[in-house]
């Protein structure tokens, strides 16, 4: 089992300082430490993550202050882009950084984001696949023929070449089992979440990728499954509830603000759901955020001690998969969120392979 960490924070109620003080001294201790990535995502116009408006950019910043870590966008909503520039922005990092990139793709679920490209919105599934495929051909150097503004045919490859032959690939499932499926097709890995399905469905959806895998003549054990799971962790279990329960809420209920709006938007919430607008009562709301804290908390996160993440990990584990991005920024507290990485990585170290016995330690 890797550890790799992820960052997706919310900017309600945002601390002082620079907002990317943590990203920075957090990549550095990962990169130190021996964890294998770094993920930052793509999200627009919404203080939900609002920080990372294009991974590239802030991968381009890791790709100079790290040495070994992989750098990884999680996700990229590539329908919100011309996959040329894509592919140019991900070569220039791919220099930056000596060969260390990788991309998870999105086909985007917020109808808000897509008045980038408004077209696309419907079509955005069938879309990602075709310009993934694109991508492929583009990042081995294959030139690539687009019309010019007098309706002439050019053929263009990108510039800078990048270093590594091929691009790491991962799809973005919210827990779709035709995602899983699609990602297996294709030789990808898959990066997704326990927000909307729990271990044992999880376990089932891993085992239809590897399958997808196998009958598409990719090497089923070779993929890579990596979840995401918020992250913090403490001395008891008691001191990291107390700490971790009143910003996760407001971080929950500033990703549920985000759903209502694409909601009204027209289009789905996240996960592909279609639901009818509608205003939730402040106590209603408040019920649905214990809830749902309790559910993360028992069953769906990183949250607690090393004993009992130890334990959770080892289910992960025998369900098949084989990363972890700890998504650490839910709360803005940077000084406790490096002494919770510190335990992060005694957990790290546990699930280390031995070089010698190639047993887990």
């Amino acid at each position: 089992m890797k550890f790799g960490i992820m960052f997706f924070s919310s900017f309600s109620g945002q601390s002082d300082g620079n907002i990317y003080d943590l990203l920075i001294e957090a990549s550095r201790f990962a990169d130190k430490n021996g964890f294998c990535c770094v993920w930052t995502p793509e999200r627009h116009f919404h203080e939900f993550g609002g920080g990372f408006p294009n991974p590239s950019l802030m991968s381009a910043v890791l790709s100079m202050i790290t040495n070994k870590i992989q750098i990884r966008a999680g996700s990229l909503i590539s329908p919100l882009h011309d996959i040329i520039r894509i592919a140019e922005e991900w070569a220039v990092v791919d220099n930056l950084s000596e060969g260390r990139v990788a991309i998870s793709f999105g086909s985007g679920w917020n109808a808000n984001d897509f008045i980038l490209y408004t077209d696309r919105y419907s079509r955005r599934h069938e879309i990602m696949s075709e310009q993934i495929e694109d991508l492929k051909l583009i990042w081995k150097g294959v030139p690539i023929v687009r019309k010019n503004s007098f309706n002439k045919e050019v053929s263009v490859q990108i510039y800078p070449r990048p270093i590594q032959k091929e691009l790491p690939i991962w799809i973005t499932s919210s827990g779709n089992i035709n995602t899983f499926r699609y990602a297996g097709q294709i030789g990808a890995n898959i990066l997704t979440h326990l927000m909307g399905q729990d271990i044992q469905s999880l376990g089932e959806k891993i085992q239809a990728y590897r399958s997808a895998r196998d009958e598409n003549g990719f090497d089923p054990d070779q993929g890579i499954v990596s979840l995401m799971l918020h992250t913090f962790m403490g001395t008891t279990i008691e001191s990291v509830k107390a700490k971790v329960k009143r910003p996760f809420c407001q971080y929950l209920k500033t990703a549920i603000n985000l759903e209502q709006m694409a909601a009204m938007g027209g289009g789905t919430i996240s996960g592909g759901h279609k639901i009818e607008p509608h205003t939730i009562s402040d106590d209603v709301m408040d019920q649905l955020l214990d809830i749902t804290f309790d559910r993360y908390f028992n069953a769906g996160a990183l949250m607690g001690t090393l004993s009992s993440c130890r334990e959770f990990i080892w289910e992960l584990k025998n369900i098949g998969v084989d990363e972890v991005a700890c998504l650490i920024d839910f709360l803005q507290d940077r000084k406790g969120i490096m002494e919770s990485l510190k335990y992060v990585n005694e957990l790290r170290g546990s699930f280390s392979v031995d070089r010698i016995t190639g047993e887990i330690d």
